[in-house]
């Protein structure tokens, strides 16, 4: 966990939790897991833990952390929290009743806003109806590509105050995607050694489908041998809508 975040639409990070494995493309390139086997190679606690080396890594083996649980109740002043950025709490190998404490700490403390990011759509669908939703926890599922659409569908089933998709890393376009009940919407290009490029085109159609579903667009970076080597600006300016939660929401 950090106090502050270097990425451009939270503020600070959480990790209750840490270690993932590879699922989809969007994973091919995982920032965290070469974090990982760095901070293991460091001697850092959280990540002593390995991973299957078909799709993990060093240090990146899905482990908990139940005396990170307390952090956010230190955290005096409000703030914009990234839940897991270096995890995904809907992993198969993360037990309910252990979710189900990580979600009790954000109702505990709804000076924070949370924000929740998964590529495991279907098990957070299959898990939404036994966890207690908070109006200050934002759920999002992760969409890189065509094949992964159907996210989407399960996003909508949970009551979340906000749903939103992060698009990024952006991996092909996403023509006519289904955005009822969506409140937001982040994309990015991919960076780092063996980044695949983004056409500007994709990026371009997501902004329009935004605006005419009433959505939030938050573009993120182009992306590139660094996060920031390729800037912010799509025609001429930057994209930094943010969504309006809802009191209580409701599957759509």
């Amino acid at each position: 966990m950090a106090d502050k975040s270097a990425i451009e639409w939270t503020e600070a990070t959480w990790n209750p939790t840490t270690g993932c494995d590879r699922i989809s493309a969007g994973c091919d390139n995982c920032y965290a897991m070469t974090l990982a086997k760095r901070l293991k190679a460091m001697g850092s606690s959280k990540y002593q833990t390995d991973g299957d080396p078909r799709t993990s890594g060093l240090g990146f083996g899905v482990a908990l952390h139940p005396d990170a649980l307390d952090v956010p109740r230190r955290w005096r002043e409000p703030r914009t929290v990234f839940v897991n950025s270096m995890s995904d709490l809907f992993h198969a190998r993360i037990p309910l009743d252990y979710v189900q404490r990580v979600f009790a700490v954000m109702r505990e403390t709804p000076r924070h806003t949370y924000q929740v990011l998964t590529k495991r759509a279907a098990r957070l669908a299959k898990l939404a109806p036994q966890l207690d939703w908070p109006s200050n926890v934002w759920m999002g599922v992760s969409v890189e590509d065509e094949t992964q659409r159907a996210r989407v569908d399960h996003l909508r089933e949970v009551p979340a105050a906000v749903r939103f998709i992060s698009a990024e890393p952006l991996l092909g376009p996403l023509a006519e995607l289904d955005l009822v009940g969506v409140d937001w919407l982040i994309a990015g290009g991919e960076s780092g050694p063996g980044c695949r490029p983004m056409d500007p085109a994709w990026v371009s159609d997501l902004r329009d489908q935004c605006e005419r579903a009433g959505t939030a667009f938050f573009f993120k970076q182009w992306g590139g041998r660094t996060p920031k080597a390729g800037g912010r600006l799509l025609d001429g300016r930057t994209w930094d809508e943010m969504p309006v939660p809802r009191e209580l929401a409701a599957a759509v």
